[in-house]
């Protein structure tokens, strides 16, 4: 498995470009969603995420997330690398500075797909810009129903997404961090609405970059 890229810690400031970040309990369709919003607009929009768990089948390095392992992870996280970072299921989880800026200095803007405690780290952040979008699903029966057609997890590791997804979405609907919610009950509409939003950010950014 490919470590993380050893860089020197940069400063926030360097990162002027506003990130957009998507989150959401796991079997909401973030990542689906996400997929689809990156493949229609390669040159506008980027991915950046860091990750310890091994790929699933047909993940791939350095799209949809960086495969590392746990000492490099361990290593930027204590030379304070990270914008966010946190720990699920073993498997450690972050969005490092230097990934980031890679995608800012190529133009186009960073996305992230993150949990509701990387949410508040960012938010937090007076050096981070962001806009945040919270994906849901329409009702628990259905959450129930899509982590468990993925076939990846012993049902034990099913419940305990399930756990964790009721308290975040109990806890995001109260925090007002998010600046946009979306309702994934359809693929599709839920995905006309992502791409609307997104795109309307994008041109925003981009006049005020050339005013």
């Amino acid at each position: 498995m490919p470590g993380l890229r050893i860089l020197k810690a940069l400063p926030l400031k360097m990162i002027s470009i506003p990130l957009l970040v998507i989150s959401g309990p796991s079997g909401a369709g973030k990542s689906s969603l996400l997929d689809r919003l990156l493949s229609n607009h390669p040159k506008i929009f980027g991915f950046s995420a860091d990750t310890t768990r091994s790929p699933r089948p047909g993940e791939t390095d350095g799209r949809h997330y960086h495969f590392t392992n746990c000492a490099d992870f361990e290593s930027l996280r204590a030379q304070n690398h990270f914008i966010e970072s946190t720990e699920f299921a073993g498997n450690l989880y972050g969005t490092s500075i230097g990934a980031v800026k890679d995608v800012a200095d190529s133009g186009r803007m960073c996305v992230l797909d993150i949990d509701l405690m990387g949410v508040k780290q960012i938010e937090s952040n007076p050096y981070v810009q962001s806009k945040r979008v919270l994906i849901k699903p329409p009702n628990p029966e259905t959450l129930r129903r899509r982590l468990q057609k993925r076939g990846t997890e012993a049902p034990e590791a099913v419940e305990a997404r399930l756990a964790r997804a009721r308290s975040e979405l109990q806890s995001a609907e109260g925090s007002g961090i998010y600046d946009k919610v979306i309702v994934n009950s359809d693929l599709d509409l839920a995905y006309r609405e992502l791409d609307e939003y997104s795109m309307s950010l994008y041109r925003l950014v981009n006049k005020r970059d050339h005013v």
